[in-house]
């Protein structure tokens, strides 16, 4: 038996090559949907974070015969005030304010001002059954209470950048206003 000579059991330089190529093709078509993936897991811990926000206002309303409570959000820029913000007043209720950290919060909302999610103010001291946003009676479907500060899922489209907390305990990653579906 005789061996064939060393180059004809190599691969070409444009054997090599053409393999390279195809495989970073490869890779190039699988990183978006891998992004789209990492992204899906943060809008689901967003999501079970909100829910905990939501039985934590359970409990709160429960505490405070049937009224809603009365928080406002820090603001980013100026002086921080006194009025009572979601990390404070929901914290005994929570057990950890470390829930109020949207896993998608990259601009560092969450450490600027206690919480990525913002309170609808609208509500404040209301009684929880009979929420009004402007003096309109809504279905508790319809009424947001706490959501994302910021569109930190925007890369799962616009209309899914903002996760909501409504008044029946529904979490939607979509806005629902009256009168819109």
């Amino acid at each position: 038996m005789r061996n064939p000579p060393a180059s004809a059991r190599a691969f070409t330089l444009v054997e090599l090559l053409v393999t390279i190529a195809v495989i970073a093709l490869l890779a190039a078509l699988l990183m978006p949907a891998l992004g789209r993936a990492k992204e899906s897991g943060r809008v689901a811990v967003c999501q079970g974070n909100l829910h905990q926000v939501g039985l934590a206002l359970q409990l709160y309303v429960d505490d405070n015969r049937n009224t809603m409570p009365t928080m406002y959000d820090r603001p980013l820029v100026g002086a921080p005030t006194n009025l009572p913000t979601i990390n404070v007043v929901l914290a005994g209720p929570l057990g950890s304010t470390q829930v109020l950290r949207c896993p998608a919060d990259l601009q560092g909302l969450f450490q600027q001002t206690g919480s990525s999610y913002s309170w609808n103010s609208l509500v404040n001291g209301q009684n929880a059954d009979h929420l009004q946003i402007l003096n309109l009676s809504l279905a508790m479907t319809k009424i947001p209470l706490v959501f994302d500060k910021q569109g930190f899922h925007a890369v799962l489209g616009p209309k899914h950048a903002v996760n909501y907390l409504y008044a029946d305990g529904h979490i939607k990653n979509l806005l629902i206003i009256a009168g819109s579906q």
